[in-house]
């Protein structure tokens, strides 16, 4: 486990963003995890939060010439993210995003920000169907663009409804890599070092369930 990915974990309870116990999850699943980025809500936390994305993209070695973030929940994230590069890095990249519906007056159509051009990284929180990835796939590739990768903060590596978890599905049909900040390999290790015992043991029996191949 990498030093940011510990930095994570803890940055990530501490903000009350993951979280143990018993919670059911929209496929029916009793998780005893919890993980809601939508709690990265305030300016320092959103900064901190970009760090680690940005980390995580530059580590991976993957060339990328700018960034992505699907409405809604990718549009701070791909600003944070591209904060930090400049920031932190010294990779000034352009980012956009899109709209929920196109804009029919002003400047008009439905992407936001720089031009879609080059290999493009997508950024959001997690991956659930892959539904998000595929349509910013098809926004990338309707401009001439091309998909380098998609950033995401946490990989549960559970399966959907087949074998693979959808992280693989989405590499297996796009033919990119997904990047995670951390996935739940690491979060059992963090655990395991942290003392926590309990939910480090809860989370393995889980992953042991409905852990994908």
């Amino acid at each position: 486990m990498e030093a940011y990915q510990r930095e994570f974990f803890q940055f990530a309870i501490g903000s009350g963003v993951l979280k143990f116990g018993q919670f059911i999850l929209k496929s029916g699943r009793n998780s005893p995890y919890f993980f809601n980025a939508g709690l990265f809500n305030s300016g320092a936390s959103l900064r901190r939060l970009g760090g680690f994305y940005a980390a995580a993209l530059v580590r991976s070695g993957v060339a990328f010439d700018m960034l992505f973030g699907p409405a809604y929940k990718g549009i701070p994230l791909v600003a944070a993210t591209a904060i930090a590069l400049a920031g932190e890095h010294g990779r000034d990249v352009p980012f956009a995003f899109d709209r929920k519906e196109a804009k029919d007056h002003g400047e008009g159509g439905v992407i936001v920000g720089a031009p879609l051009v080059g290999r493009v990284v997508v950024v959001d929180d997690v991956i659930s169907s892959g539904l998000s990835v595929q349509h910013s796939a098809g926004l990338i590739g309707a401009a001439g663009a091309e998909l380098a990768t998609v950033l995401v903060a946490l990989d549960r590596q559970e399966r959907g409804q087949g074998e693979r978890s959808a992280v693989a599905e989405v590499t297996a049909r796009h033919g990119v890599p997904v990047i995670a900040v951390a996935g739940l390999e690491q979060l059992v290790q963090f655990l395991e070092e942290d003392s926590q015992h309990a939910a480090a043991a809860d989370i393995r029996a889980y992953r042991a369930r409905y852990g994908s191949s």
